[in-house]
């Protein structure tokens, strides 16, 4: 039987945990084959342990893209503290010609200060529109988590499935009475 070293990594329910196959302790954590013929139980600092498994390259790939994703979430959050710097800024200068101006004067200067906030509004929902697709693709590209096993463990995987086909077979074997030897007919 041909097994691809190519294996997903899923998630169940904290219910459903069962033992390990390398430490036997409950894990949650499951690789599958993408064809679904073989899985085992696995915890997941064994999936950070390379003499046990590799990411696929492809994953690696998608790590990177979620760091960017992390970036493009601080650099959001920066330019909304700025904006929310800038504009309280602008409160407290207002204030201060309000104090300084007369009535008459200052309505003016008001419609002046509520067109940049307007426009300096535009400018940050455009940044944040700009950066939440970029971030919208990051996500896309975030698919399972692929890992490919070390020969050894590999070759472990592929005998245990030759074993439990080998054990089958022979339990067939042994419910068909037609394989056993009949009874001597013969006179002796």
């Amino acid at each position: 039987m041909s097994l691809p070293n190519l294996w997903h990594h899923r998630r169940v329910a904290e219910g459903s945990a069962k033992a390990c196959w390398i430490c036997y302790k409950p894990s949650t954590s499951v690789l599958i084959t993408p064809d679904n013929k073989d899985f085992f139980y696995i915890c997941v600092g064994h999936l950070k342990d390379s003499g046990f498994c590799q990411p696929d390259a492809d994953e690696v790939a998608a790590a990177t893209a979620r760091k960017k994703k992390e970036e493009l979430d601080r650099e959001i959050e920066k330019i909304k503290k700025e904006y929310e710097e800038k504009s309280a800024r602008k409160r407290e200068k207002r204030k201060e010609k309000e104090k300084e101006k007369d009535k008459d004067k200052d309505i003016d200067s008001k419609k002046q200060e509520e067109e940049e906030d307007k426009a300096d509004e535009k400018a940050k929902d455009e940044k944040i529109k700009e950066l939440s697709k970029s971030k919208e693709n990051a996500q896309a590209d975030d698919g399972p988590r692929i890992f490919i096993l070390n020969k050894n463990f590999h070759q472990m995987r592929i005998d245990k499935i030759r074993n439990a086909e080998i054990a089958k077979r022979n339990r067939e074997r042994l419910k068909n009475p037609a394989n056993f030897p009949s009874v001597p007919s013969g006179d002796l």
